[in-house]
């Protein structure tokens, strides 16, 4: 069981690096530097921030990488409740992580689009601006298909929370809540024509119960940790493989 406590803090301090970077990377520095449709002041602001952009950029990675690695931990802290959920859960996590990785190639051809080469002058500064704006947006687009994953994830993770027996049912409430958020804002976001026009209310919608549902689970694996039962533990060991992927 201590071994579970050790893993279960290991998983609070990534989950909680996860929220920082993510905040830091999307509102503190994309939303601070990108002006919505003003292709030219949004070019402007980035060259004149370079270093804070790609610090977002490195915000983004720190985030991709807690990811995996907390993907394989709840896998191994909800194995005993259900070893195919957890494996799902996990391959979902995986998924959005790969996605959100490729999709930061958008944010690095737009420092090459800013960049001033010599093989750029065949563009116009006005076309220069329009086009990094594109790759913006594309960006944009791709983190909503990363959050689609990563909504599943988190509406399987609420459900092995809920029914672990070793962790509070509430935290596994507000997960499926925030996971319920995540996915209808980032459906919105890919099939809705109008969706700028509301996109405040969307983010408000997502933004408040996700980070109540994510920081109460990571703060309550830091500081309270996750003491698998034993009896949960022999079975995990006696399972046999039939069994062993039961829902």
């Amino acid at each position: 069981m201590g071994l579970n406590n050790k893993t279960a803090r290991v998983a609070g301090v990534l989950y909680l690096t996860i929220i920082v970077a993510g905040i830091f990377a999307e509102f503190v520095v994309r939303q601070s530097l990108i002006v919505p449709g003003d292709a030219t002041a949004t070019a402007s602001n980035i060259m004149a921030s370079e270093g804070l952009f790609r610090l977002g950029i490195a915000g983004d990675l720190i985030m991709i990488l807690s990811d995996i690695a907390l993907a394989l931990i709840f896998y191994v802290l909800f194995k005993p409740v259900s070893q195919a959920l957890s494996l799902l859960a996990a391959f979902f996590r995986l998924g959005q992580a790969t996605i959100l990785a490729l999709n930061l190639l958008n944010l690095f051809f737009v420092l090459q689009l800013l960049s001033g080469a010599d093989y750029l002058t065949v563009f116009g500064a006005d076309q220069l601006d329009a086009l990094v704006l594109l790759f913006l947006n594309g960006h944009s687009l791709g983190y909503s298909i990363g959050m689609v994953f990563f909504g599943l994830s988190l509406l399987v993770l609420g459900y092995l929370v809920f029914k672990s027996g070793y962790l509070p049912r509430i935290l596994g409430g507000l997960l499926i809540f925030a996971s319920l958020g995540y996915l209808v804002d980032s459906f919105a976001g890919l099939l809705w024509p109008n969706y700028d026009n509301y996109e405040a209310i969307f983010a408000l919608v997502v933004f408040v119960p996700a980070f109540i549902g994510e920081l109460s689970m990571a703060v309550w694996l830091l500081v309270k940790g996750v003491s698998v039962p034993q009896q949960a533990d022999r079975i995990a060991v006696k399972t046999t493989p039939a069994k062993a992927i039961e829902v």
